[in-house]
C-alpha cells in the first residue's frame, strides 16, 4: 500500500515540483504584520505550561501525587523517555495534544506550546508551535497551519490527527507531521482553538456550546498575533497559511483580505463561495454543529458581509496573484484508504465497518460538493489568470487520507513560496534522542480512531456530533 500511495504522492509532487521550475518565484510577503495590524491591540505572546494544564489527568503513584511528577517531566525533556503510563484518552479532547506532547519524547523536543491573547475576544489562545531542533535560535518562515471543524476542542487537530501517519512515503520509516516539517525547516503554528467559527470575524456573538462570546479570528490570526508571534520565533518574514475542510475556506479568505501578506496558501477539500445557497447551505451545516448560524456569523446570505467572506468572489489577481497557492479535492468516490479493509488492524472489525461506511456515504457526498466547488474556483482563477497548483484525486472522500497527502503534495507550492529546497534537508535534533516508542504512539492512534469510530456514525472526519440541543434548526 506504501508503495502505491508513494508513486502517486510522487507523481503529485513531481508535477508540482515541474510548475515550480517553469513558474518564477514571485515573493508574496511584501506587507508586514504593522502595516496589516493598524489600531488592534497586539498579542502577548507566553510560554503555555503544558504540565499545570493536565496535572490532574495525570495517573497517580503509590502516595497519590500524579505521574510523572513535574521534576520528572522537566528532566525528561530533550532525552528518549516515554511516559507510557499515561494515557491520553483520560485527558479532555481540548487538551489531548498537550498529553502527547508530554508523554513522547518527539513531540516534547519538537512542539512548543505557547499562549497568545486575543484582545478582540478577550480570551487567550493556545499555540502548537513545531519546530525542526526544538529552538527558535535559526530564522525560519512560519505556516499558519488551521485546524477543521471539530479541531483541538473535539481532540481533531493537527497533531493528534497525524499520530502514526506516514507523512512522506518516500522516506523510510514513518514521518509524522513534526517530522516532516521538521526535515524542512519551517516553523508550523497550529491554533489550537476556534471550532467551528470559520476563522472569521463574525458579526454577533453567539453563547452556545462551543460558540460562545466574541469570534473575532480574522482579527486574532491576521491583525494581533503574526507580529509578536513571529517576533517570539524568530521568523524570517515569509509566511503562509493552510486548513482543511472548514479552514480551507479560511485559508483562502483570510489571504485575500490581505493580500501580499502571505506567500504560499493552501486550500484542502474545501468550498471557496459562501454566500449563495447551496456553499452557504454547506456552512450552515458546520456552523450549526457548533450552535451558531451563517446569520450570527456574517449576517444574511448574499448580503454585503456575507459576499466580502466568500472565497470565490474575492479570488481575483489583485488578492492572490502573487502568492503561491496549491488548492485540493478528492472526487466523492471512496478509495483504498476509505473502505473498512484498509482500517480493520486499527480498529477492528466493528469499528472499520462503522467508520468506513461514513466516509463512503457521508464523507463522500460532502466531498463531491467540496469537489464541485474546487472546480468553480479553479475556473475563477483561470479567468483572473492567477496561477495555482490544482492536484483534483480520481478518488477519496471528506477524510483524514487525502489530507494526510495534502501535507506531503503541497510541499513544492510551499517550497517554491519560502524558497527552500523541495527535498527535505533535517535540521532536527538527533533523531536518537527524540525516537517515541512506536508501539505506545500506535495504542494511542488506535483508541483515538475507536472513539472517533463510536462517537461519529453521522459526522465528516473533522468534527463530532454535538448536543442536540447546541444545533439551531
Amino acid at each position: 500500500m506504501k508503495i502505491a500511495r508513494s508513486l502517486t504522492t510522487l507523481a503529485a509532487a513531481t508535477a508540482l515540483a515541474l510548475g515550480a521550475v517553469a513558474s518564477p518565484t514571485a515573493g508574496a510577503s511584501e506587507v508586514t504584520p504593522e502595516q496589516i495590524r493598524g489600531d488592534a491591540t497586539p498579542s502577548t505572546i507566553s510560554e503555555l505550561d503544558i504540565y499545570g494544564e493536565i496535572e490532574k489527568y495525570l495517573p497517580k503513584d503509590s502516595a497519590g501525587n500524579p505521574s510523572p511528577s513535574r521534576q520528572e517531566y522537566e528532566d525528561a525533556i530533550g532525552k528518549n523517555v516515554t511516559f507510557k503510563d499515561v494515557d491520553v484518552n483520560e485527558i479532555p479532547d481540548s487538551k489531548q495534544w498537550m498529553g502527547y506532547v508530554l508523554k513522547y519524547p518527539d513531540y516534547r523536543q519538537s512542539v512548543k506550546a505557547l499562549n497568545a491573547t486575543a484582545p478582540a475576544m478577550d480570551r487567550t489562545v493556545p499555540l502548537a508551535v513545531i519546530t525542526p531542533d526544538g529552538t527558535f535560535d535559526s530564522s525560519r518562515p512560519t505556516l499558519y497551519l488551521l485546524n477543521g471543524a471539530g479541531g483541538a476542542e473535539q481532540g481533531m487537530d493537527w497533531l493528534i490527527a497525524t499520530t502514526r501517519e506516514d507523512l512522506d512515503p518516500n522516506k523510510e520509516g514513518t514521518q509524522e507531521l513534526d517530522e516532516y516539517y521538521g526535515d524542512r525547516n519551517v516553523n508550523v503554528v497550529i491554533p489550537q482553538a476556534g471550532a467551528f467559527s470559520y476563522y472569521t470575524d463574525w458579526v454577533t456573538s453567539p453563547d452556545r456550546s462551543y460558540l460562545k462570546g466574541p469570534q473575532k479570528w480574522e482579527t486574532f490570526l491576521t491583525k494581533e498575533l503574526p507580529g509578536p508571534l513571529e517576533k517570539h520565533i524568530n521568523a524570517n518574514g515569509k509566511r503562509g497559511i493552510a486548513g482543511m475542510s472548514m479552514s480551507a475556506t479560511s485559508s483562502l479568505v483570510l489571504a485575500q483580505h490581505n493580500p501580499n501578506f502571505y506567500d504560499a496558501i493552501g486550500s484542502f477539500s474545501g468550498c471557496a463561495a459562501t454566500s449563495t445557497p447551496l456553499p452557504n447551505f454547506y456552512t450552515q451545516l458546520t456552523v450549526n454543529r457548533g450552535g451558531g448560524s451563517t446569520e450570527q456569523m456574517w449576517g444574511p446570505m448574499g448580503g454585503d458581509y456575507n459576499r466580502y467572506n466568500d472565497g470565490l468572489i474575492n479570488a481575483t489577481k489583485n488578492n492572490m496573484g502573487n502568492s503561491q497557492v496549491y488548492v485540493s479535492a478528492n472526487s466523492g468516490f471512496a478509495g483504498m484508504n476509505d473502505l473498512g479493509s484498509s482500517r480493520i488492524e486499527k480498529q477492528g472489525l466493528a469499528g472499520a465497518l462503522k467508520s468506513s461506511s461514513t466516509l463512503v456515504v457521508e464523507g463522500g457526498v460532502i466531498e463531491a460538493a467540496m469537489n464541485a466547488c474546487t472546480h468553480d474556483l479553479q475556473a475563477k482563477l483561470q479567468r483572473e489568470g492567477v496561477k495555482a497548483d490544482f492536484n483534483l484525486r480520481n478518488t477519496g472522500t471528506h477524510s483524514w487520507p487525502g489530507w494526510f497527502d495534502d501535507i506531503n503534495s503541497s510541499w513544492p507550492t510551499f517550497a517554491r513560496a519560502f524558497d527552500l529546497p523541495v527535498e527535505p534537508v533535517s535540521t532536527r535534533a538527533s533523531e536518537s534522542a527524540v525516537n517515541a516508542d512506536a508501539n505506545a504512539k500506535a495504542e494511542d492512534a488506535d483508541k483515538q480512531n475507536m472513539e472517533e469510530a463510536e462517537n461519529d456514525p453521522k459526522t465528516p472526519a473533522d468534527s463530532r456530533p454535538v448536543a442536540p440541543e447546541a444545533i439551531e434548526q
